[in-house]
C-alpha cells in the first residue's frame, strides 16, 4: 500500500509533490505516485460545531440558556470544503501510512489533528517538520521524519486554546448581546486589544497640553560652530525665557566640560513576523494582515524566505551553513553589491546575537531560501526587500561613531550639546537610502529627551578656548499627547502587553508572552475592524462608539479581567507549558469553564445599557458601527479569536445616513422585524431580540438576486434555473426554503418532467 501526505494547501502539496514523486499523476484533488498519494487541505476543513448542534434550543439566544459548556465538543466540516474532506477520506483507505505535512506550528497541527478525528484516521503518522519550501528542505525532511506521537502535546495545546476561545467567546458575546440587545463581540484576545486602543484614545482626548519654552543658542569657536539648548527646570514663562536670552546673546562663554567616547551600534534583529509586520507598517504603510499574506506567498508560492509564522529572531547552529550559502546566491542577484560587501566570517555559532538555539522554539528567524526571486508583485517585493536587508545587515560590523558631549556656559548659564559623529556606517550600508538608514537610528528623539545631531564629518571642540555665543532663540512649544496606535505599533504592544502589568510576580511570568501569537494577531486587529469596534484614518486607529461602549460595558459588568492582558497572557503560557508536557490540558479547561460561568453570573446583574450608548455622537463625526455579524446558518457570533466570522458591511443599500434600505418584512412569524442586505446575505433587523433568519447571497453556486430574494420571500420559490455541481450534468431546479429560518433546498424537476 501507499502513502498518504495531507498538505495544508494546494500549492504546498504540489510542491511536495514534485520532490517526493516528480511523476504523480494529476488528479486534481491529489497526485498520485509510485509510493505516495498527496493531497491537501483547504485551510481549516472542520472547525468546533455551534452551539444548536448541541441543543436546537441555541438556535435562540437567550440569556436564560447560559452558559452554554459541552461535556465532549463536535466538530463540523466546512460546507464549502466538504468534497476535499471526503476527497482524503477516500484516498485514506488505500494508504497504510500516513504523513502530517501541514504547516509546522499550533494550528498546522490542529487542521491535521480535526482531520484525523473526523475520518478516524488509524495508520501510524509521521510528521513533516521543516521550516522552508524548498526542494532541499523537502527532501531532507522526508528523510528525517518524525514519529506523529511527539507532536501529541502540541495537538492537546491546539485542542485546548480552540474550546477555550468558543466557551469564551461564544458564552461572553451571546451573554453581552442578549444583556443589552446589542450584538456584541467578545474575545479573550480581542477584547484586551480593544481595550489598549480604547485607553489610548481616552489618555489622547484627556491629554492637556503644557506650554513650555526652550532655548537654542549657536556658538562659534574659530571655525567651528555648534548649537546647545539651555539647561534647566522647564520654563513655563516666556518672559524669563526671552531673558535668559537676552541675556547670553552675544556674549563670551566657555566650555566647562568636554567628553568624547568611542560608540557602536549592532545590526538590528532578525525578523519574526511580528517584526516584519511592525516594520512593512511602518515604512509601507502595509496592515499586519496584508503583510502576512505577502509572507505567506513568499513562503508557499515564491519559497524564496523560510517559515514566517515565527515567533523568534534567532537561529541554531544548524542554520550557520544555509545562511551563508543564502549569501552566496544572493551575490547574482539585484542586491550583488551588498553581498559582495558582506563578511561571512561574522556570522558563526558563537554570535549569540544571531545564533541562540535556546531563544528558538518551533522555528528560526525568517531567512532568506537558495531560491532567487523571479515574478514577484512590487508588494511583495517590498517584504521581500525587507527581509534580505534585514539578513545582509548581520554579515556587517557594527555602525561606529564618536559621541562628543559639550556643556558650555555663558553668563552663569548651562547649553548642552550632543553630537555623534559618524565613522563608519557598517551594516546601515544595508538599509538603503540616507534617508532610509536615518530613520533606522536608535537616538530617535522624544518630547522629554536632548536632542542629538547626527553628523558624517569630523567634529571636534577646544575645551580651553572661549567661545562666542553668536545668537540665542527662544522657541515656545507644547508637550505632545500619546500618539495614536497604528498596526504597527499596536503589534508591538500586543508582543509586550505583559510587560505593562503592575504586579511585579505576574510580568516576570508573562515577560515573554503578550496578547495573541505571530501567526494570530494580524486576524485579531482584522476581527475588530470586521466586528465595528475600530476604524482607520489614515494609519491611526480609532475606536467608534460601538467600540467604546464594549468596553464600558464589561469592565463595569466586573469582568475586567476580559480587557486585560493578565488572562490572555497567563493562557499562552499555560498553552506553551501544555504543548510541551510541563501542565495538564483538562486542568487548563476546567478553569476556562469555572471563569467561564462567572463571566455569566456578572454579566446577569448588570443593569441594561440604554440603546444611545451605541449611536454615535453627531457632533464628534463619529460613525455608526452598522456591521452586523454572520455565522453559519443563524444569526451567531463564534469564539471570536480561533475563528473567521463574515460581517455584515454598508452597502449599495445603506443610505449616506448609515441606515439600510427594506427589502421586505421578515417572514418569522410574529417577528414584526424587517429583512435588510449585508455583505453575505438577507438578515433580519431583530436579530437582537432573537430572530434567527437569514438567507445568505449565494446557495449551490448561484448568487441570490433581489428579484430572488423576492420571489422566495413571496411565492417561497425561485423560478427554474440550471445548476451545474461538480461530478453532475448540467440540471434544472427551483431553489426553495428547507425550513423556517431562511436555510434553503433545491427541488429538481423529474427526469420526466424535464423531458
Amino acid at each position: 500500500m501507499k502513502t498518504l501526505v495531507i498538505a495544508e494547501k494546494p500549492d504546498m502539496g504540489r510542491t511536495i509533490a514534485a520532490v517526493i514523486e516528480p511523476r504523480a499523476k494529476n488528479n486534481r484533488s491529489y497526485l498520485e505516485g509510485e509510493q505516495y498519494i498527496i493531497t491537501w487541505a483547504i485551510g481549516h476543513l472542520l472547525g468546533l460545531a455551534e452551539p444548536d448542534s448541541y441543543d436546537a434550543k441555541y438556535k435562540r439566544w437567550n440569556f436564560t440558556d447560559l452558559p452554554i459548556l459541552p461535556e465532549q465538543f463536535k466538530i463540523v466540516p466546512n460546507p464549502k470544503t466538504k468534497d476535499q474532506l471526503q476527497i482524503i477520506g477516500e484516498l485514506s483507505k488505500r494508504c497504510d501510512k500516513v504523513v502530517n505535512a501541514c504547516d509546522a506550528g499550533r494550528e498546522g497541527q490542529y487542521i491535521f489533528a480535526l482531520i484525523q478525528q473526523q475520518l478516524k484516521l488509524s495508520q501510524p503518522v509521521r510528521r513533516l517538520w521543516i521550516s522552508d519550501l524548498t526542494a532541499e528542505s523537502i527532501a531532507k525532511g522526508f528523510v528525517e521524519l518524525k514519529d506523529g506521537s511527539e507532536f501529541n502535546n502540541l495537538t492537546l495545546a491546539a485542542r485546548a486554546r480552540s474550546e477555550a476561545d468558543w466557551l469564551v467567546g461564544m458564552n461572553a458575546s451571546r451573554a453581552f448581546t442578549t444583556k443589552h440587545k446589542e450584538l456584541l463581540s467578545v474575545g479573550r484576545v480581542q477584547t484586551p486589544v480593544l481595550a489598549l486602543i480604547y485607553d489610548r484614545q481616552i489618555e489622547i482626548e484627556r491629554f492637556d497640553s503644557l506650554t513650555y519654552f526652550e532655548i537654542k543658542a549657536k556658538f562659534s569657536q574659530e571655525e567651528r560652530t555648534y548649537g546647545g539648548t539651555w539647561q534647566g527646570d522647564r520654563l513655563t514663562d516666556g518672559a524669563k525665557a526671552e531673558a535668559i536670552a537676552n541675556k547670553v546673546r552675544g556674549k563670551s562663554g566657555k566650555i566647562t566640560q568636554y567628553d568624547v567616547k568611542d560608540t557602536k551600534e549592532y545590526p538590528f534583529k532578525l525578523y519574526d513576523l511580528t517584526l516584519l509586520q511592525r516594520e512593512a507598517n511602518a515604512k509601507h504603510g502595509f496592515s499586519a494582515k496584508k503583510t502576512l499574506d505577502i509572507a505567506q506567498a513568499l513562503y508557499e508560492k515564491h519559497k524564496v524566505i523560510t517559515y514566517p509564522r515565527t515567533s523568534s529572531n534567532y537561529v541554531t547552529e544548524q542554520n550557520i551553513e544555509g545562511m551563508h550559502k543564502a549569501l552566496h546566491m544572493l551575490k547574482s542577484t539585484s542586491y550583488q553589491e551588498l553581498s559582495l560587501g558582506a563578511n561571512a566570517a561574522l556570522v558563526h555559532k558563537n554570535n549569540k546575537s544571531i545564533c541562540n538555539p535556546s531563544r528558538v522554539e518551533d522555528h528560526h528567524a525568517i531567512l532568506p531560501t537558495l531560491k532567487r526571486p523571479s515574478t514577484l508583485s512590487v508588494e511583495e517585493q517590498k517584504v521581500y526587500d525587507l527581509v534580505i536587508r534585514r539578513f545582509l545587515s548581520q554579515f556587517y560590523p557594527p555602525a561606529e561613531y564618536k559621541q562628543h558631549t559639550v556643556l558650555t556656559k555663558v553668563e552663569g548659564e548651562s547649553f548642552k550639546t550632543n553630537v555623534k559623529e559618524l565613522l563608519s556606517l557598517g551594516w546601515k550600508v544595508c538599509q538603503g537610502s540616507e534617508e532610509g538608514r536615518k530613520s533606522n537610528s536608535r537616538s530617535k528623539k522624544k518630547d522629554d529627551e536632548e536632542d542629538e545631531d547626527v553628523v558624517s564629518e569630523p567634529f571636534k571642540v577646544n575645551a580651553d578656548m572661549q567661545v562666542i555665543c553668536t545668537s540665542a532663540e527662544m522657541k515656545e512649544k507644547a508637550t505632545q499627547p500619546p500618539k495614536a496606535y497604528t498596526e504597527g505599533t499596536l503589534l508591538k504592544a500586543m508582543e509586550s502587553a505583559g510587560k505593562q502589568l503592575e504586579n511585579e510576580e505576574l510580568r516576570e511570568v508573562m515577560k515573554d508572552a503578550g496578547l495573541g501569537t505571530p501567526a494570530t494577531r494580524a486576524a485579531t486587529i482584522e476581527r475588530l475592524k470586521k466586528v465595528g469596534y475600530i476604524t482607520m484614518d489614515g494609519k491611526k486607529i480609532t475606536v467608534t462608539t460601538k467600540g467604546r461602549t464594549a468596553i464600558e460595558l464589561i469592565r463595569h459588568a466586573g469582568v475586567e479581567l476580559l480587557t486585560s492582558p493578565e488572562m490572555t497572557g497567563q493562557w499562552e503560557r499555560r498553552l506553551h507549558q501544555i504543548s510541551k508536557g510541563e501542565a495538564a490540558g483538562d486542568k487548563f479547561m476546567e478553569n476556562v469553564k469555572k471563569f467561564t460561568i462567572s463571566i455569566i453570573d456578572k454579566v446577569r446583574s448588570q443593569p441594561k445599557a440604554s440603546s444611545t450608548r451605541f449611536e454615535a455622537s453627531a457632533t464628534k463625526g463619529k460613525k455608526v458601527a452598522t456591521a452586523v455579524e454572520k455565522k453559519s446558518q443563524t444569526t451567531r457570533i463564534p469564539s471570536s479569536d480561533s475563528r473567521n466570522a463574515s460581517t455584515r458591511s454598508s452597502s449599495s443599500n445603506t443610505s449616506q445616513s448609515g441606515v439600510r434600505a427594506v427589502l421586505a418584512n421578515c417572514p418569522s412569524e410574529g417577528c414584526g422585524g424587517h429583512i435588510i442586505e449585508g455583505k453575505k446575505g438577507y438578515g433580519c433587523t431583530h436579530y437582537t431580540k432573537g430572530c434567527s433568519f437569514v438567507i445568505w447571497k449565494e446557495f449551490q453556486g448561484k448568487p441570490i438576486s433581489h428579484a430572488m430574494l423576492s420571489s422566495l420571500l413571496e411565492k417561497g420559490q425561485t423560478q427554474l434555473l440550471t445548476f451545474k455541481l461538480e461530478g453532475e450534468p448540467p440540471f434544472k431546479a427551483r431553489i426553495k426554503f428547507a425550513d423556517e429560518l431562511g436555510k434553503l433546498r433545491l427541488e429538481r424537476l423529474s427526469e420526466e418532467t424535464s423531458s
